[in-house]
């Protein structure tokens, strides 16, 4: 049977992959526990920012009593979503001092990545030219290709400390892009960045007729620096469109609540899409997300304590197993150059993570998923507690010391 040539070029992904290969190490597991193999150490899998910190009790129990209503089992339209988007509005002006109209401006999403990846959808036609940060995140150049735009990328220094420089691109370059998609703090390198980085870009979005989505799930996870926004820009009315998660800030990634806020234009045009392909999340969830933004403002603030002891330990770690560190400005990844062991084999990111996968049980996230320039890194979650993190770094060590 046919398949659209869009798919192939969307390939298996990273994560996919990924998914594949811890599968067939818990297979290996069951096996030696019925007593069929040599012993193996148990899953450590730190290639997925999903966290194992718990959400604010206060949304849970928001969810909870909200379940036992009808209505939370019924379709929710956009019209239903406004006491979110109020809420996510009201947070806006608390975080950055701007006033956002709940109505034309904010709109709820299922999960940020949800957003990225249909927003292309919503503003380009099929060869138009968007900008994309090299690392960048896997959904960013999904929504490209199901929008059946083409990709020029910006690469990321590591000798620049990541920032983004807008002068590597030509004038007729800046001419021919309709769209830029950034995201700072930046998802994988952990770079925090700072509000001089952004704004350039939102003065070429203005100067160029460009719209500028940034991709902000991490703002209040920067564990050095405040994180830059798009809000805190004076022109984001006229171009502009940023993505808000409550994903890692409040710790509930599997619930997918997200929101933008944005341009009326681009929510407009967003919304327009999002009521062709989907509905809202349950009223229950909402009313969850509700509570965390309102009751619970000063959580993310709990999880930078736990997240800088985590780096601080792990990379200490796997510094003494020989495997040296750049301590990240951002909570949640390590993002680590291959160490000097892998290098003599000539393996790339992917081939070293799934042999330190067979070797040690200890899953990250191969770099080259992240685009050409992740090529030699990889991301290591920190989402298990210290102890865990400092057993699996020695694991690391042993095998290390064995190649």
């Amino acid at each position: 049977m046919p398949i659209s040539e869009r798919l192939s070029l969307l390939g298996s992904g990273v994560f996919a992959r990924n998914d594949s290969r811890k599968a067939a190490y818990v297979a290996r597991l069951n096996q030696e526990a019925a007593g069929a193999g040599a012993p193996l150490p148990p899953l450590l899998d730190l290639s997925l920012g999903s966290t194992d910190l718990p959400p604010p009790p206060a949304a849970i129990s928001a969810m909870a009593t909200a379940l036992q209503r009808p209505d939370s089992a019924a379709y929710c339209l956009h019209a239903a979503t406004l006491p979110f988007r109020e809420a996510a509005a009201a947070w806006a002006e608390r975080r950055f001092g701007v006033a956002v109209d709940p109505e034309r401006e904010v709109l709820l999403l299922v999960g940020s990545q949800e957003g990225t990846a249909h927003l292309p959808l919503a503003v380009l036609n099929p060869g138009d030219q968007a900008l994309l940060l090299d690392p960048y995140y896997p959904s960013h150049r999904g929504g490209l290709h199901l929008a059946s735009a083409n990709p020029v990328f910006l690469p990321l220094d590591p000798a620049r400390d990541w920032r983004p420089d807008p002068e590597q691109l030509s004038s007729s370059q800046w001419q021919a892009l309709k769209l830029m998609v950034l995201g700072f703090p930046h998802n994988p390198t952990a770079t925090t960045g700072a509000q001089d980085w952004l704004d350039p870009f939102v003065d070429r979005a203005l100067r160029h007729d460009i719209v500028l989505a940034h991709d902000n799930p991490y703002v209040d996870l920067a564990l050095e620096g405040e994180a830059p926004a798009l809000l805190r820009h004076p022109g984001w009315r006229s171009c502009g469109i940023e993505f808000f998660s409550l994903s890692k800030s409040w710790c509930l990634g599997g619930y997918r609540l997200a929101f933008a806020i944005g341009a009326e234009w681009l929510i407009t045009a967003l919304r327009q899409l999002k009521g062709v392909v989907d509905f809202n999340q349950s009223l229950a969830l909402q009313a969850g997300a509700i509570a965390a933004l309102e009751q619970e403002p000063h959580w993310p603030e709990r999880l930078r304590t736990v997240y800088r002891e985590r780096r601080d330990r792990m990379a200490t770690a796997l510094e003494a197993a020989g495997w040296p560190v750049r301590r990240p400005s951002m909570a949640l990844y390590l993002w680590l150059a291959l160490p000097p062991a892998a290098r003599p084999r000539s393996w790339d990111s992917e081939t070293f993570g799934a042999a330190l996968l067979e070797a040690t049980g200890v899953a990250l996230t191969p770099g080259n998923g992240f685009g050409a320039a992740g090529e030699g890194w990889l991301r290591l979650a920190l989402v298990h507690p210290s102890e865990e993190l400092e057993a699996g770094a020695a694991r690391i060590g042993a095998w290390l010391r064995q190649l």
